[in-house]
């Protein structure tokens, strides 16, 4: 486990924050070849997934400040450290995006579908992440690849790569469907069921949830995926996508 790349006196260099920071440039990267593939302006999509980002960051800082606001003008900067993405941040980053996107003009569907392969990526890159700075442990194990997180001794599954090594292969996974895709939504949808799917069957070996009804939050989360992925699927126009020959 190595949580820290550099860690000189008072300087720290996480290892989560620049895996983190290398994925979403990975991910902003990628969006220009899916961009180009779906048929829609590259420039616009990066600059769409930029204000996405920004938006994710500031929304859900913004949201920390105010119900934290006597600590923030205490301890301000340590504060902002403090990792704050909620759900409610999601919806309003959600929210902010669908109102740019319109007024970008760009197809929210076609949109989606070039994104698609730049999510897992970028899911990738953050499991990679929890994976280093030992995170998001395993039940234990006796297979010849468990690892044991300090200071006990115990073989877990090393969950956080298991993640990592299915996000890859769905990446490639939707890169290759992508150019083949019949509806705006298709490749959207099918990251969607296939994550929410993978995220589940990862509960089974992931350290369980205290305090957990009959579902954890991230089965909760995977089966909402799942089932939006057939919402997608079930609202999204009928248009036939052409493909260039």
């Amino acid at each position: 486990m190595r949580p820290y790349l550099l860690h000189s006196g008072h300087l720290l260099l996480p290892t989560f924050g620049v895996l983190a920071a290398v994925g979403l440039m990975a991910a902003l990267t990628l969006s220009l070849r899916t961009a180009a593939i779906i048929g829609i302006d590259s420039d616009k999509l990066w600059n769409a997934g930029l204000f996405t980002l920004l938006s994710a960051f500031a929304l859900s800082r913004l949201l920390l400040i105010a119900a934290n606001l006597h600590d923030f003008l205490a301890y301000p900067i340590l504060l902002l450290m403090v990792p704050s993405l909620s759900a409610t941040g999601i919806l309003l980053t959600i929210l902010a995006t669908t109102i740019y996107l319109r007024l970008r003009h760009l197809p929210l569907l076609d949109t989606l579908d070039a994104w698609a392969p730049c999510a897992t990526l970028i899911w990738a890159f953050l499991a990679l992440a929890h994976f280093a700075e030992g995170t998001d442990a395993g039940l234990p194990t006796t297979l010849s690849w468990g690892i044991a997180i300090p200071p006990s001794a115990t073989r877990l599954h090393p969950v956080a790569l298991y993640a990592a090594i299915a996000a890859a292969l769905l990446t490639l996974f939707l890169l290759r469907r992508l150019p083949h895709r019949r509806h705006p939504g298709d490749t959207v949808a099918l990251a969607l069921a296939l994550s929410g799917t993978a995220q589940f069957l990862l509960t089974f070996v992931r350290q369980p949830f205290p305090d957990s009804s009959l579902l954890d939050p991230i089965q909760w989360i995977a089966l909402g995926m799942i089932a939006l992925a057939g919402l997608i699927l079930l609202l999204q126009p009928r248009k036939l996508v052409t493909h260039a020959v």
